[in-house]
This record gives C-alpha cells, sequence and structure tokens, in this order.
C-alpha cells in the first residue's frame, strides 16, 4: 500500500518488451498458508527490445525463496529484489532459463487477485495484474507464452485439480495422501489468461460436438451441495459453443472446456483460457432461487466468457490501452446471442438501458475517458461501463454502417490475420476498411473521444414541392481533459412514418449517403431533402438505438406518441412514450419545487391505456418494458444540473399513481389473466409473461396500496419461483407497515442458508426510498449474513444502496454520503477494486444541487485525505474531485 498517487501510464509511452518468454513450466504445491511456485522461465531477447536492457520483472507482495539462471544459484549483486519486483542487471544475450521459487499465502489474499482460497476452492484471478502476485513474471498482454502446469495438492483437501489447455498427467504420490495433475495449454497466451483450481467441488458435464466433429468434455464445477443449480449453465454454454459455430464461423479449440463457481470473486467471471472462473452468481439458478433476470444474466455471461476463447483469447490485447479491443468486441457479441435467444426487441431495449444508467452518467461526470484511453494511473479503474457497454456499441454502429456481409467479412479477416497475437484497435478497424474498401479513420474517433454526442434533429414539410428536409447538428459537451470536440461518424437508421404507420419511400439527391434506410451523418451540421414524399411525415430517427447518442427530436408529444401506437421499430416505439414520460416527469418534478402537482397528459393516459388493452398480451415482455416508468436515475441524467433527488422521486410517484389509476380495471384483467399454473420454465416466452404480470402487480399498488399489498402478499405466500416471490417482495417493500416487515422476516428464515440468495434480501432494503434506510443498512452491516470481505455481500447491501436509491444516498444532511465514506475506508485495505468501484458512486456529485453538492465533496475529500490508500481508490478519489 502507499498514499501516494500512482504514476501515469501512458499509450504514447508504449514500447515492445525488453525480452520475451516462449515457455513457461509452473509447479504449484498448494499449501493453505504457505504455497511454494516454481516457475521456469524460457527466455530471450526481443529483436524489437533496448539491447542489453536490464530485465525487469513484476511483483507484488512476493517473498522470493530461490533464484538460479540456467541452473546456477545467481550472486546477490546479480540481481535486485523485492516484494514489488525483481531485475536481473545483466541477463544473457541469448536464450537462457531463469528459475523463480516464490511464496504465496492464499488464505491471507483477501484482495482476490493472484492466488486465493474461496470457501476452502484454490483459485486465481489474474486480469489485468494478478499474475505478478504469485510469481515475478513480465506481466503485460503482449508477452505470449507456451504454459505448462503442474499442480499439487492434499487428494483430501483438494481432489479437483484444473489448469489451462488440456490434461497431460497426473498421479498420485504414494506415503504423501497428495497428488498432482499437469495442465498443458498449446495455445501462447499473456500472464492474465493464465488460472489454477483446487478443491472439493460438485460437477455436471457432456460432451459437446464441433461443427467438424471434434468432442469436447465440457463441465461446469459448484461448490459442494450445488450441482443441481449449474446445469442451466453447463445448457447455455453448449448454446453459446453453437451460436459462435453458426454466426461467427469459431469452432473451440481443446479437448476440454471448464467452468468453476466460486462465492468469493471480484468480478462476475474470467475466461481464462479453457478454464473459466466465475462468480457463483453468475452460474447457480433454479426455480427456486433464481428470478428469470439471473437466468438471463447467467445466459448472457456465459457467453460473454466462452466467446473471449476467439475475441480476447485467441486474439488478444497487445496493452492495456486496447481493452475496449476484447471487451467491447465480445460484449456485443454476448448481446447479440442473446437476441437471438430472446426476443431482440426486449434485448435491445434492456441494453440501452443499461447503457444511459451506467455509461452516460460515466460519460457526464467527472470519471469520464474514452472508449480507448490514452492514460491511466489504475488499470482496474477502467473496466467501465465506457469500455464495454459504449465499447459494443461502438461495433454496432460499425456493422450497421457496413452491413451484414461486409461486417461479417470484416470478422473473418481479422479472426484470420491476428490470430495468435497481441493487437490493437487499429489492427480491428483496418481488416474493415479491406473488406469495405472504405476508410475508417474519421469512424475512429470514436474510440479517441469522451463523451457522449448530442443529436439535435428538426424537420420541414413542403406541402406543395412535396419534400421533407431533416436539419441535423451534432455537439459533444467537454469532458475531463478534452475541451474541444470533432463531429463524429453517426450512423442514423432512419423512416420517414406516414398514416397508419406505414413507412414512406426514402428518395434523397444522389450525394446523400443513405443506403438501406441507414443515413450516414458526419459533419457538425447538415441538411437531408426527401423527395416524393406525399404527406407530413413523423420522423423516426435512430431505430434500433443505432448510435450511442443523446437526441433531441423537434417533435411534439402528440407526434412521439403516434410513432409509439404506429412505428413499424419496436425500439422506437418504446423510446417515443419514454420521452414524452421523460418530459412529462421533468415539468412535474419543477411542479413540486413550487408546490404543485402536474398530472400526466389526457394524451399519453389514452394511449397507455389503449396499448394495455390492446397489444400488451401479444408481446408480454415488451409491454412490460414500456409499463416501466423511467427511473429516478434516468430523470436526473435528462435534468442534468441542480439536481434535487426528493422533488424527483414526489413527481415520479405521483405520475406513477395517476397513470396507474387511469389503467387499472386492465391491469386488474392482465393480472388474472396471466396468472398461470403451467409449469416454471426460464424460457423467454414464460419469463416475459412474467415480467408483465408483476409490472402490473407494482402499478396496482401505485394506484391502490391496500389492494396492491393484499395481491402481493398473495402472490408471495403461493409463488412458486423466485422471480414471483422477489417480485411481490419488492411490492411490499415499497409499503410501510407490519406486511413487509413480516415477508421480510419470512424471506431471511427461508433463505438465511444461501448467501447468494440473502444478497437479494440485502439489496431489496438497501434500495427502499425512505428516511429510515440508512439505519436499516446500518443495521444490516451488523447481520450475520454481511460480510465486507465477500464482494457479493458489499456489492448488494452498499452498493445498492449507493448506487439504486437515489433520495437516500443523496440525502440533504450528507449522512448518506458519510456512511459510503467511511465503507470505502474500512474496506480498502481488504479489497481496493471493490472499495474503489463503490466509490465511483460518486460519479454524479456535481451534478446535485448545492447543497447536496458541498456534502458529497466533503465526503470526497475526507476519503482522498486519509493515509494509506490503495492506489485504485486514490486515483478513483482524485479524478471524482478533480
Amino acid at each position: 500500500m502507499r498514499t501516494d498517487s500512482p504514476p501515469v501510464i501512458r499509450l504514447e509511452d508504449y514500447r515492445p518488451t525488453d525480452y520475451l518468454i516462449d515457455t513457461v513450466d509452473l509447479d504449484f504445491n498448494l499449501d493453505p498458508n504457505v504455497t511454494k511456485v516454481t516457475a521456469l522461465l524460457s527466455l530471450r531477447p526481443n529483436p524489437l527490445g533496448r539491447p542489453n536492457a536490464p530485465l525487469v520483472l513484476d511483483g507484488d507482495e512476493l517473498l522470493l525463496n530461490d533464484l538460479r539462471l540456467d541452473g546456477t544459484p545467481l550472486d546477490a549483486n546479480a540481481y535486485t529484489a523485492s516484494p514489488q519486483g525483481l531485475t536481473l542487471h545483466a541477463p544473457p544475450q541469448r536464450p537462457f532459463e531463469l528459475r523463480i521459487e516464490t511464496s504465496v499465502n492464499p488464505t491471507a489474499n483477501t484482495k482476490l487477485m493472484g492466488l486465493f482460497r474461496s470457501n476452502g476452492i484454490y483459485c486465481t484471478q489474474c486480469e489485468a495484474e494478478g499474475f505478478r502476485r504469485i510469481t515475478y513474471f513480465l506481466d503485460r498482454p503482449d508477452v505470449l507464452s507456451v504454459y505448462t502446469t503442474r499442480i499439487e495438492a492434499a487428494v483430501e483437501e483438494a481432489p479437483l485439480l484444473l489448469g489451462n489447455g488440456n490434461r497431460a498427467d497426473a498421479g498420485l504420490m504414494p506415503g504423501t495422501g497428495r497428488h498432482f495433475v499437469v495442465w498443458h495449454d498449446p495455445h501462447p497466451k499473456p500472464a492474465y489468461l493464465f488460472a489454477i483450481v483446487g478443491g472439493r467441488l460438485d460437477t455436471v458435464s457432456e460432451v459437446y460436438t464441433t461443427q467438424s466433429g471434434r468432442r469436447v468434455d465440457i463441465a461446469i464445477h459448484v461448490e459442494q451441495g450445488k450441482r443441481e443449480r449449474a446445469t442451466y449453465a453447463l445448457d447455455a454454454l453448449a448454446r453459446s459453443m453453437r451460436w459462435d459455430e453458426r454466426v461467427f464461423g469459431r469452432e473451440y479449440d481443446l479437448d476440454v472446456f471448464n467452468v468453476v463457481a466460486v462465492s468469493d470473486f471480484n468480478m462476475g467471471a474470467m475466461e481464462n483460457k479453457g478454464l473459466n472462473i466465475f462468480n457463483d452468481k453468475y452460474v447457480l439458478a433454479s426455480q427456486d432461487t433464481a428470478t428469470d433476470s439471473d437466468y438471463a444474466n447467467i445466459e448472457a455471461v456465459i457467453a460473454h466468457e466462452y466467446f473471449h476463447n476467439w475475441t480476447g483469447n485467441r486474439i488478444t490485447c497487445r496493452d492495456w490501452f486496447q481493452l475496449c479491443l476484447k471487451e467491447g468486441l465480445t460484449v456485443f457479441r454476448d448481446h447479440e446471442f442473446s437476441a437471438d435467444e430472446r426476443s431482440r426487441p426486449v434485448k435491445r431495449i434492456a441494453d440501452v438501458r443499461t447503457l444511459r444508467a451506467a455509461q452516460f452518467v460515466e460519460d457526464a461526470g467527472p470519471l469520464a475517458h474514452p472508449v480507448r484511453p490514452n492514460r491511466y494511473r489504475e488499470i482496474n479503474n477502467f473496466y467501465t461501463a465506457t469500455v464495454y457497454e459504449k465499447g459494443a456499441e461502438v461495433v454496432r454502429m460499425l456493422k450497421t454502417m457496413l452491413g451484414d456481409d461486409v461486417f461479417r467479412k470484416g470478422m473473418d479477416l481479422y479472426f484470420e490475420r491476428f490470430d495468435g497475437t497481441a493487437a490493437t484497435i487499429e489492427d480491428f478497424l483496418s481488416c474493415f476498411a479491406e473488406a469495405s474498401g472504405r476508410s475508417l479513420d474519421h469512424f475512429s474517433e470514436w474510440y479517441a473521444q469522451a463523451g457522449t454526442p448530442i443529436l439535435t434533429a428538426s424537420g420541414f414539410y413542403d406541402e406543395v414541392s412535396r419534400t421533407y428536409r431533416l436539419d441535423l447538428r451534432q455537439s459533444t459537451p467537454p469532458t475531463p481533459g478534452q475541451p474541444e470536440k470533432k463531429p463524429l461518424v453517426m450512423p442514423i437508421a432512419m423512416g420517414l412514418v406516414g398514416e397508419g404507420g406505414r413507412d414512406l419511400p426514402l428518395v434523397t439527391d444522389n450525394d446523400v449517403a443513405l443506403h438501406d434506410g441507414v443515413l450516414i451523418f458526419d459533419e457538425a451540421a447538415t441538411s437531408v431533402t426527401f423527395h416524393n414524399v406525399t404527406e407530413k411525415p413523423v420522423p423516426s430517427l435512430l431505430r434500433g438505438f443505432s448510435a450511442p447518442v443523446r437526441y433531441d427530436i423537434d417533435l411534439s408529444d402528440d407526434e412521439l406518441l403516434v410513432l409509439f401506437s404506429a412505428d413499424s421499430d419496436p425500439f422506437n416505439q418504446w423510446q417515443a412514450v419514454q420521452t414524452v414520460l421523460i418530459r412529462q416527469l421533468i415539468k412535474g418534478t419543477e411542479a413540486v419545487k413550487t408546490g404543485r402537482s402536474l398530472p400526466p397528459s389526457d394524451r399519453l393516459v389514452r394511449a397507455l391505456a389503449e396499448f394495455t388493452a390492446a397489444t400488451a398480451e401479444q408481446d408480454a415482455a415488451f409491454a412490460a418494458q414500456v409499463l416501466t416508468l423511467p427511473t429516478e436515475s434516468d430523470i436526473a441524467r435528462e435534468i442534468g444540473r441542480d439536481v434535487d433527488p426528493d422533488a424527483i422521486l414526489s413527481a415520479r410517484r405521483a405520475m406513477k399513481r395517476q397513470l396507474s389509476e387511469a389503467l387499472l380495471p386492465t391491469l386488474e384483467r392482465l393480472h388474472i389473466k396471466l396468472a398461470s399454473s403451467d409449469a416454471f420454465s426460464p424460457d423467454a416466452s414464460s419469463a416475459g409473461r412474467r415480467a408483465l404480470r408483476n409490472a402490473g402487480l407494482d402499478l396496482i399498488a401505485a394506484a391502490d396500496p391496500e389492494r396492491g399489498e393484499q395481491l402481493a402478499a398473495e402472490r408471495y405466500a403461493a409463488a412458486d419461483n423466485m422471480t414471483d416471490r422477489m417480485a411481490a417482495l419488492a411490492t411490499l417493500a415499497l409499503i410501510p407497515g407490519a406486511g413487509r416487515e413480516d415477508a421480510l422476516a419470512d424471506f431471511a428464515a427461508r433463505f438465511a442458508h444461501d448467501p447468494l440468495i440473502m444478497d437479494k434480501w440485502l439489496a431489496l432494503q438497501a434500495m427502499i426510498p425512505e428516511p429510515q434506510t440508512l439505519d436499516r443498512v446500518k443495521g444490516l452491516m451488523q447481520h450475520p449474513i454481511f460480510t465486507l470481505t465477500n464482494p457479493n455481500r458489499a456489492r448488494a447491501l452498499i452498493g445498492s444502496f449507493a448506487m439504486g436509491n437515489p433520495t437516500q444516498f443523496n440525502r440533504i444532511d450528507g449522512a448518506g454520503f458519510d456512511l459510503l465514506a467511511d465503507v470505502v475506508l474500512k474496506l480498502d485495505p481488504l479489497n481496493p477494486q471493490v472499495a474503489a468501484r463503490l466509490l465511483t458512486a460518486f460519479r454524479t456529485w456535481r451534478m446535485l444541487e448545492p447543497g447536496r453538492r458541498l456534502k458529497a465533496e466533503a465526503a470526497l475529500k475526507r476519503v482522498a485525505a486519509a493515509g494509506n490508500l490503495s492506489p485504485d481508490v486514490t486515483d478513483i478519489a482524485a479524478r471524482s474531485l478533480g
């Protein structure tokens, strides 16, 4: 730990490593407190590196036991070693072997980076820079090596020993009670993809046959007693493998594929080559323990980590500035997989909700950064929504611009040309430029420029000439370090909607870049004239959300509601009604500040009533999205400055109550009609029906709390699945009184034995928007189920309070800010990654009204001024205040 700011790492300073490591032979002698690791590294000078340079290996809290060069112990003056690094002053300028023996303590490793133990299971996490906590190494992604790993452990403690690649050897060690397994990975990889696992685990498995007829043993390994909850993840894995073969032509390349789920893990999952390690939250599911959202998340994360086999493993990143090359691209791939497996429109809406809630907020605050940052202090802090979600949107724009066929040609060329290498964004884009015959230099600015662009559109119809002129402007607000912004390339998928919802023909001048309904807008401003427009149209822009921008469309509420009722694009149907709701909620928020109440317009009420009565059952999942009001955070984001969370909550509650009262008869009918005695299934159609029924229950309770409480209590008591049980509990949680407390107590009694389920209970209470919630959270921090050392518990309680409860985290007295600051300072010495991630809840503090803003700033300054902070927390605090 250190108190000074970590040094700035700059993209412009990148240079190749001075030495290469061709092969790595590792020997692990597993022990809970003193695990000995022997590394035999075959090195050689890099022709692209500096001649006669010292060999500088990374370390982090390591204990060096022995060091030998070509089998001979080194003199003490030939090297310098510390827990943080090892330097060989004058290494041979020829191929040589370095043997390094280190000792690590897995049990004491609360940072959960490197080698650690989770519930008695040995496992590793090496991304981004965790391998240096195992042995001294060139711990950077452009050092690709072939690994052979021998793992030795007590049979009783760790009967299952797993590593990267294929199993090469195994055996008992007579008279010792120990055994060993050797794993060999033939594919060169960077150290961050290394993994081992050892422990007592239950397994579900099957044989998967690839499209070329190769047999692959695929398996999910979980903590004992949880085997039955791993079958859905195994099914999702097989479907992911089949989809990647069909859609991207990518076949798996080893004899085995193992997934291990552990209960202590900083991330969601990790794509280590052939041995994925998961937070058990994204593996374990059953009807009684997982919600429909859990099932969908498991499917998506299993797919994401598997897809990394090609986009991340076979082709990796040259440096950490290229992180979006593997993460953004792979998020795009898992989004496409989930869209094919479920409802494409509903998936798109859900993904855009996530983008706006996390990435747009990030782009608008002090933590804004480009999709490919050009500098960082702590790389762990750049696993962000910008890199992942906006990175995925950039890839989606590329596909929208080029079309499906050319995009696939570009991907095929990328796989062919850069397989087995550490690549860059320029390498990636060059394949699409070659496949399409187009320059993508301007498009590449999406990777370099931070901030969310604002697209402004106005339309003018000339009845005499039958023309429609569309005026477009774009601008991007300044972000930290980037005061000046350039125009970006925006593919605008669009239509002109005429009477009855029909799309009018798009006829423009020949020089307009319009193809297959996609307009390429790449200037600060432009005008496009459409000819032969026989009636005044309503423009439908950014269909499918074809560019990650905020947009201001010059349309009245009535025109937007025409799109809601008639647009052929489902996303823009949903977006149109969301825009109307947001507009009216912002006006309602201003009214609340002056002691008034502003009801929703009659036209909006009518449109939602007609939709609910006529179309809700045709696509239940889509209807559930439509009937879910914008969140308090959505409203705050659109207001943008001097935000008063209490006023927003009051306006949203009033709007929800008034809309629900108007829809109540239809909602009651739906509630009864959607009640089903069919056996539970996690499929998309069944999940959609549950989503609509539960959205209806939420609205019924808003219109009639007494009736809502009765229905929710009945639903909770009769629920045969976790989705319905949690939806009922969520409704009850918003209605103060004995019914709520009794239901919360019953849930805790039922599931006290399962921390993963209790996370739902913790999170639900942390998000209750009442002044008493702060004390509730403090009390729950003393509950036996809660511990700061487990990332899932910390995120469920503290993360949900800070990021999911705008009124209580942003309390006018500053007590919510102080709670988070206290937790971060307590957690930082134990797990800096999780502490830093929790601290990002302050990313919106500058948007608040002045009183709250001062309190938030004071809490941040208190964190920043504390001594002995980790680089992770130091970086977030400094950037948040900067």
